[in-house]
């Protein structure tokens, strides 16, 4: 059976390359699946959980931005930031998370509400993601 070639770089390391069956990543438009195959396309990444299937294993790993290329079977995402479950601190990610609702509601400027609408974003990927047991932590890089 085809696989698709799948690379996750962020500014500090490369964080995930190798082969997996499917790829589901949260786009700014939607979630996008791929399966080998797949039309060659580019996407812009939002903050969301992205899921990587290899035979009856999943992962799940904390994609923070970036863009994702699709082309001849490989999946190459180039991410802000990418967390594995392991890489999450829960006790902050929950207290980030509360200090942002408190921003939002004192907040009287948009642009404070904004940003701290999207420290809560991040923090609730977070904390989604590292709920997921890790699964294959020996074959990935970082």
């Amino acid at each position: 059976m085809a696989k698709l070639h799948l690379q996750i770089i962020t500014p500090e390391q490369i964080k995930l390359d190798e082969d997996a069956d499917m790829v589901i990543m949260r786009c700014t438009t939607g979630d996008m699946g791929i399966l080998p195959g797949h039309q060659a396309c580019s996407a812009i990444l939002d903050y969301g959980v992205m899921r990587i299937m290899d035979g009856d294993a999943e992962r799940r790993i904390a994609v923070f931005g970036g863009i994702a290329q699709v082309r001849n079977d490989n999946v190459f995402i180039l991410a802000n930031d990418a967390q594995w479950p392991e890489d999450i601190d829960q006790v902050r990610a929950q207290r980030e998370r509360e200090q942002a609702e408190r921003l939002i509601r004192e907040s009287e400027d948009d642009v404070e509400i904004q940003r701290n609408q999207v420290m809560m974003r991040r923090t609730l990927v977070q904390m989604e993601v590292s709920s997921y047991p890790l699964v294959g932590k020996a074959k990935r890089n970082g």
